[in-house]
């Protein structure tokens, strides 16, 4: 679907000589269109008394707005980096991203709020791609691996950034400055990147905007589905209509998708055992992460009391290990390295799911702990995975896929976990997303394995 180069600038094999300073800006962009996703999560409590008055259901879509326009929109992004060049693209995802920050600061009511929240997953969907691209293009191949390991440690650790910078702005400011303070962060970072980072060669890349469309349409089928069914009642025929029509949907998405000459995402890679297992690893990871960062403010706010702010720093054990371990991950063997984090992972949400207004922090921080460290095991190989299935000109689509995966997981991770948690408390709601985690993993560690069916 794409194309890529694989040493943008300077002496071949080399890397580029500016590789440390492009990598922090790529880094900090990653951080600021993730960390955003986190934020909002902590402000649910606020949000949800504050004057615009958002239902349950609207409260969902005010995270998954953002999220499910950025998944959809992923892959696309990356092959409009490729066709238009990844520096104009980056920047223009930024302006994007910053534009609908302000829209959503300044929103009237939940409507335009979630407007504000789509405009700028839009934005973040043109970064992600474009600063994976990057990254690894800066770099000589056989560095590669590392430059994928700092990547995947800034999209787990913004998660954490943004808890902290978000508590720091709901502790002293309105909820509206949530969304104000990003449109300067991505001023500014536009401006570096203008500065410093050098302009690629164009490669030719289909836009399959129509299938783009398709896969927008039935995600949000599904998620409507999801969300609204607590509230509109699961028989209703608002509920049943979404799903039917994200099942047409993604019918004629695929269908379409091998009609297509150069299509979005053709299916017939997922024949490919480490691009299947490594993008379905990283959606059950973030799967269970989003789950937990929705629920996470309102447990330490409202059950035990937190302020914003203590609220933000109580969630750092998730991020020390993520740090920590994601720089070792590379010394294990992938289904070794992969089989540990995805255990860790289940066993996190299992430990939080007795959480309640009884429990020690410090065994809350314990299951912070487990699923920090599972996260740097893991990650970084399962994104490496993606990447190594596929070959160098086609790393804007391996690259577009692996965020997609991690933006869809998180999506259906915090729609799962909102709508059990609404009929059935939090405690259902960590079970049931760790019983799919276990059986995500099961799944992912049968591939890397066995190999399934297909080329390795």
């Amino acid at each position: 679907m794409s194309t890529t180069s694989s040493t943008p600038t300077g002496v071949p094999g080399t890397g580029h000589p500016a590789r440390g300073r492009i990598t922090a800006l790529m880094v900090s962009s990653v951080i600021l269109a993730v960390a955003l996703v986190a934020a909002v999560n902590l402000a649910i409590p606020t949000l949800a008394a504050s004057a615009l008055r958002p239902s349950q259901a609207q409260l969902l879509w005010i995270v998954d707005a953002y999220v499910i326009v950025f998944a959809c929109l992923l892959i696309p992004g990356g092959a409009a980096g490729d066709r238009y060049g990844r520096k104009g693209v980056l920047l223009t995802g930024l302006g994007v991203f910053a534009l609908g920050c302000l829209a959503s600061a300044l929103a009237p009511d939940v409507a335009v709020l979630v407007a504000g929240r789509a405009l700028s997953g839009a934005g973040a969907a043109l970064v992600m791609p474009a600063t994976l691209a990057l990254t690894v293009g800066a770099y000589p191949a056989e560095q590669r691996g590392r430059a994928v390991a700092s990547w995947t440690a800034a999209t787990g650790a913004a998660g954490v950034v943004g808890n902290l910078g978000g508590g720091l702005v709901m502790q002293f400011l309105p909820w509206r400055a949530l969304f104000a303070v990003p449109v300067l962060l991505a001023a500014v970072l536009a401006a570096a990147v203008a500065a410093v980072v050098p302009r690629v060669p164009r490669h030719p890349a289909a836009l399959d905007l129509p299938g783009a469309a398709l896969l927008t349409a039935a995600s949000v089928a599904l998620l409507t589905g999801v969300i609204e069914g607590p509230e509109a009642g699961w028989g209703s025929g608002l509920v049943l209509g979404a799903f039917a029509a994200a099942a047409a949907l993604s019918a004629a998405f695929a269908a379409h998708q091998l009609r297509a000459a150069r299509p979005l995402l053709d299916p017939r890679l997922f024949a490919r055992r480490r691009l299947r297992a490594g993008a379905f690893g990283v959606a059950v990871v973030f799967f269970g992460l989003f789950a937990l960062f929705f629920v996470n403010a309102r447990y330490l706010q409202d059950v035990k009391g937190f302020s914003p702010l203590l609220t933000g720093v109580a969630i750092v054990p998730l991020t020390i290990p993520m740090i920590v371990v994601s720089r070792r991950a590379g010394r294990l063997r992938a289904p070794v390295a992969v089989a540990a984090g995805l255990a860790g992972n289940v066993a996190g949400l299992t430990l939080l799911s007795f959480a309640d207004a009884a429990m020690p922090y410090p065994l809350y921080a314990a299951g912070l702990l487990v699923m920090g460290s599972s996260m740097g095991l893991c990650l970084p190989v399962l994104s490496h995975e993606i990447m190594a299935a596929l070959p160098p000109e086609r790393a804007g689509l391996g690259s577009g896929l692996n965020s997609a995966a991690r933006e869809l997981g998180s999506a259906v991770g915090v729609a799962v976990m909102g709508t059990v948690m609404a009929t059935h408390g939090m405690g259902a709601g960590y079970r049931v997303v760790a019983a799919v985690a276990l059986a995500g993993a099961l799944l992912v560690l049968w591939w890397l394995r066995t190999g399934g069916r297909g080329p390795a």
